[in-house]
Parts: structure tokens; C-alpha cells; sequence
């Protein structure tokens, strides 16, 4: 078994000595890490960046606020306008790094934000011992396993299977569900003999997700040199694996190397959408962040390989003080994990490259909404460990970040409320130009389309790309049917995170259970039950608008649109005819759906809907 070496890269020089790797290793492949000075330059440039295109940005609108003088409305949505820029702006320019990067690396933009890549070649003989596990808690066990299945015959049929043990760790609480997993799992073992596999069932919840793998590293101390999370959605092929531990057995001063996961084909409109641009969104975003980010790199808690030592040293979560919604246990265990490992000195590294790593979406606008406040809650726990001691600089802005994300979506909608409000003041904005207000409403609309756009880009440049997605045309009226879609969708999500946001200060909070995966369709019952308050609260702000100043619904159209058909928009973007013609005509068709070569070799391919 190897042990992994403790390295702190803050004491690292202008080159990549790495403990353990020889002179030839280190200079074979000729990318040289950037030393600290170069990272500190870049993070230096990044900071000024966004730092002058949140003030410009703020300063149009507090300009354009204050024709007719400012008064508490005006601070007010300032406020709010202030506390949604950051993550608009880091978006901008993570986007635009990363569309330069790729342009000036083409394929090897991956290695140039990440060296360590680049210390490996796909010929080294795996030397370590790895247990691929797999939390769950109420899922479909068949479709499960069959995910964990399809990775062990993959790995069985390359020379280092026997290096790798499977560990099914149950925290299910619904006796015919576990029953099920229980069964397919003596089946596994039956049809696989020469496979290592483990299923333990936990008799309660204790810590979530989080705390089913600490019990896990707990009865397993020392067997294993690193291990892969994989969610009950997730598809990994056996040569992203593999070059996952490649690149960590030559570089012991990574602790967590995190493979940038893409969405599986799927049945739905909704989820084709979202997952096309969800896609081109990452790639420029996740390219671009590495290269300032760099050994604080992002944890998206599945499909990342993990040092499992420094991980059961460093990595186990506090229990926060309390009875209020952001105490007890941690949800969002993730990005945490980055920050403590990151503490203990190994680096977090990200590949930012598209390869046989994948996830499952959520199926309808209603399952998104429900996963994403779990996540909200989880999030907004990082505001108490902010301050916790010893941790990186960037580790905070990481935590910080994640915690904006969720809190720019009920921002968002506090400044539109307090604008409905404001056309009370009829004298407000005598005077304002109205190209200030049009451009600022473009400008701001524009800052969240840009990765997107950025990522789309990066498709549209390249030949090669753009024909594992059926060609520039095709890529093209996707990206704009897309945009379509997320246009219409996303009042509908924030307005829901609002809501929710607004519930934690009430002590409401969500639990850990089963997410929904598969559905052919949702039912107007359901939309209606879960999207009555987007509806109702659209239809209030359309009429008050109308009532009081009707040119305002000219800027607040996309809004109000959304929101008061938000019941028909999610049935409708799970219709199982326009999903079936989204499906024949290409139309967010992924490399995946058109069995592009690097696909895994168990991927589900997008079926008829029923």
C-alpha cells in the first residue's frame, strides 16, 4: 500500500519538485507548475476584474436609482442589487478565462491549469488499492447497482481490477427498498465472485451522506490508499478512473482530484435542456476558475477521487451547535471537505475536461426546485464556518461563494419586489434616460448568459466539437431554444429558493431523502401543488403593474411570464410529444445521445418516452 506523502504546495518554488517524482518525471512532459508568485498574480488580476465590474455595475444603478432622489426603496434595492453582482461577475470573467484558455491550448487547456495531468501518459501500471463506494438512501436499487455494476465490468476487463473493492453503504429506512438492495447485491456477488463486494446497512441517518462514509473510513482504516464516491446517479468509465489515480499516484501532494462530471442522455425536455446548458455553462466556467483557483479547487462530493488517509485525518465535519436550521448536521458536505483537506496541506485539483464521467439531472422543473433547496440549506450553513480556524484564503472565498450562489436568487427577487413597489413614487424617475435603464436590464442579463455563451463558443470554434453535437447549425438553435428555456425557468427556481430562504428564519429546513430520477411526465396536480405561490405571486405583480404603470411590463415581461405560467411550463417541458421530438430532431442532443466515442460503455442512450 502506498502512503501518501503530506505536502504543502505554499512552500513549492517556481517549479514542480514534488516529493517522490524524479527530475525526468518532473520535466518529461514539459508543463511546469505555476509558482506561487504566478497564482498569486493571477488571483491579484481576477480580485481587480470583478472588483471593477461590480462597481461599474453598481454604479449605473445607484446613478440610474437616483433620479428624483434616493429613498429607502432605492437603498434597498440597491442592497439587493449589490448582493447578486459577485456571483454574476465571477461568472463573466471565469467564462472569459476559459474561453482563452482553450483557445490558446486547444486540448491541452486541461493540462495547463492542472500540471499534475500532464505527469502521466495512460501506460502506468496502477499500484494502489481503491474502494469504489456508493452511498444510498431510498433509491431504485436496480438502477443503482446496475451504475456501480457496469464500472466493476469495466474495470474487471482492464489488468488492475483486483486492485479495486466495491462497498454498498446503506443508510435506506424503507424495509422493501433495503430488502431489494440486499438482493441485488447477493446477486452482484453470485454473478461476480472474483469481485471484492460489501454491503453494510446502517440502522439510522446519523450525519447524512457525510456521515455514512465516516463510518465507513472508520471500519476500514488503513485498507485503502484512496476512494471514489459515487452517487446513486452516477456513471463513471473505467478509464476516467484510472487516469484519476494515475495522476495521484504521481502527485502526493493532491489530496482530492475532482473530474468535471456532464449529464447522461435523458428522456425529458426539461432535463435535455438544462443539461445542454448546464454543459457549456461548466466547461468555460470550471476551465477558467482552475487557472486562478488552482490547489483550491471545487469538490462536488461524487465521481472524485479522494486520498483516504489525509481525508479520515482532516476531513471529518463538526456537528453545529443548535436547534435552528443551520445547526446539527452538515448537508453540503462538499466544498467543506475541499476547504479542511486543503488545511491539512494537499492540494484540491479539478480536471477540467469533459470525459466518461457522468450524472443523472433532475427529471422536471419541480424535481430540480426540491434538490435545490436541499443544497440551499446545506449551503447556507457554510455562513458559521466561515471563520473556522487555519483555513486558506481561498478555501473561504470558496465557501463564500457557494453560500452566494443561494443568496443571489432571493436577492434577486427582493429587488423586484421593492421595484413594484417603487412605481408608487410616480415622480422617481423623472428625468432617468430610459437606454440607461434598457442597457442595464441587458447588461445584467447578458453577465448570466455569458458562461453559457462562453461554452457554446468554445463548441462552435472547433470542428471536432461541434460535430459530437451534430454540427455548428444544430449547436446553434440549441443554444438559443436553451436559452428560451432557462429564461423561463429561472424566476421560477429563485422565486422557490425565496420562498425557502425566507423558511430557514421560521426554522424550517429540509431533510436527506431519495431524489426523484426517473419520470416519463409530471402531472398538472403535482406542478400545481408544488408551483402555486410562483403562480399566485405572478399574477399579483402582473396586476399590480398593470394597474399603476403599465410600461413597466415591457422590463419585467420575462419575469412575470414565467412566474405566472410557471404550472404550465413545467408540465409542458416534461410533454412527452415535444420530449420525443426534442429527442428525434437532435435538438440538445449531447455527444452521448449521438454515441460519441468517449462515452462509457454502460451509458443508457435517451429512449422513447412513453
Amino acid at each position: 500500500m502506498n502512503n501518501p506523502v503530506k505536502f504543502d504546495p505554499e512552500v513549492l518554488a517556481a517549479s514542480d519538485v514534488v516529493p517522490g517524482l524524479g527530475a525526468a518525471a518532473r520535466t518529461a512532459s514539459g508543463v511546469l507548475a505555476p509558482s506561487r508568485a504566478t497564482i498569486a498574480r493571477r488571483r491579484a488580476l481576477v480580485l481587480v476584474l470583478n472588483v471593477a465590474t461590480i462597481g461599474a455595475l453598481f454604479g449605473a444603478m445607484a446613478l440610474f436609482l437616483s433620479y428624483g432622489g434616493l429613498t429607502l426603496i432605492d437603498i434597498g434595492m440597491l442592497a439587493a442589487y449589490a448582493i447578486t453582482l459577485p456571483w454574476l461577475s465571477i461568472g463573466l470573467w471565469n467564462a472569459v478565462i476559459g474561453l482563452t484558455l482553450s483557445i490558446k491550448h486547444g486540448e491541452r487547456a486541461a493540462v495547463s491549469v492542472t500540471p499534475a495531468l500532464a505527469r502521466v501518459d495512460g501506460t502506468e501500471a496502477i499500484q494502489s488499492r481503491v474502494a469504489i463506494v456508493m452511498p444510498l438512501r431510498n433509491e431504485d436499487p436496480d438502477a443503482s447497482l446496475a451504475r456501480i455494476r457496469g464500472l466493476q465490468d469495466a474495470l474487471t476487463a482492464t489488468p488492475y481490477g483486483h486492485h479495486f473493492t466495491y462497498h454498498i453503504l446503506s443508510d435506506t429506512d424503507i424495509e422493501a427498498v433495503a430488502h431489494k438492495e440486499e438482493a441485488g447485491v447477493a446477486e452482484w456477488r453470485r454473478t461476480r465472485p472474483e469481485t471484492d463486494i460489501h454491503y453494510r446497512r446502517r440502522v439510522d441517518n446519523a450525519g447524512y451522506k457525510a456521515g455514512n462514509i465516516a463510518q465507513f473510513l472508520d471500519d476500514h482504516v488503513g485498507q485503502y490508499d484512496f476512494f471514489l464516491p459515487l452517487d446513486a446517479d452516477s456513471v463513471m468509465g473505467a478509464s476516467s478512473v484510472l487516469r484519476l489515480i494515475r495522476v495521484m499516484e504521481a502527485s502526493p501532494e493532491i489530496g482530492m482530484l475532482q473530474s468535471l462530471v456532464t449529464g447522461l442522455p435523458s428522456r425529458t425536455l426539461f432535463t435535455r435542456a438544462f443539461q445542454f446548458g448546464m454543459r457549456h455553462g461548466m466547461r468555460s466556467y470550471t476551465l477558467g476558475s482552475a487557472w486562478w483557483q488552482a490547489d483550491c479547487g471545487p469538490n462536488w462530493g461524487h465521481n472524485v477521487l479522494i486520498r483516504t488517509k489525509a481525508f479520515h485525518e482532516h476531513c471529518m465535519l463538526p456537528v453545529l451547535p443548535g436547534k435552528g436550521p443551520l445547526s446539527g448536521y452538515i448537508l453540503s458536505h462538499d466544498q467543506l471537505e475541499a476547504a479542511l483537506i486543503r488545511r491539512a496541506g494537499y492540494e484540491v485539483r479539478v480536471l477540467a475536461e469533459e470525459s466518461d464521467s457522468h450524472e443523472e439531472n433532475p427529471p422536471s422543473l419541480a424535481d430540480f426546485i426540491r434538490r435545490e433547496l436541499r443544497w440551499a440549506n446545506g449551503n447556507m450553513q457554510y455562513l458559521r464556518l466561515l471563520n473556522m480556524p487555519g483555513l486558506k484564503t481561498m478555501s473561504r472565498i470558496q465557501l463564500f461563494l457557494a453560500i452566494q450562489m443561494y443568496a443571489a436568487a432571493p436577492a434577486w427577487m427582493a429587488f423586484v419586489a421593492l421595484g413594484s413597489l417603487l412605481v408608487l413614487q410616480t415622480n422617481q424617475f423623472v428625468g432617468a434616460p430610459l437606454w440607461m435603464g434598457l442597457s442595464l436590464f441587458a447588461v445584467v442579463l447578458l453577465l448570466n448568459l455569458m458562461p453559457k455563451f462562453m461554452g457554446l463558443a468554445q463548441v462552435l470554434l472547433s470542428r471536432k466539437m461541434s460535430a459530437s453535437y451534430g454540427g455548428r447549425m444544430r449547436v446553434v438553435i440549441s443554444g438559443f431554444v436553451e436559452t428560451v428555456v432557462s429564461m423561463l425557468t429561472a424566476p421560477i427556481v429563485a422565486f422557490g429558493l425565496t420562498v425557502f430562504v425566507i423558511g430557514l428564519f421560521f426554522n424550517r429546513r429540509v431533510g436527506w431523502d431519495a431524489q426523484q430520477r426517473d419520470r416519463a411526465y409530471l402531472t398538472w396536480s403535482e406542478a400545481a401543488r408544488v408551483l402555486w405561490p410562483q403562480t399566485l405571486a405572478g399574477l399579483i405583480m402582473t396586476g399590480w403593474l398593470a394597474y399603476w404603470v403599465p410600461m413597466a411590463l415591457i422590463f419585467g415581461a420575462p419575469m412575470l411570464l414565467a412566474l405566472s405560467f410557471a404550472i404550465p411550463i413545467a408540465v409542458i417541458t416534461t410533454s412527452p410529444a415535444l420530449s420525443r421530438f426534442s429527442i428525434s430532431t437532435g435538438l440538445f442532443d449531447i455527444p452521448e445521445d449521438r454515441g460519441d466515442e468517449t462515452s462509457a460503455s454502460s451509458m443508457p442512450r435517451a429512449l422513447d418516452v412513453a
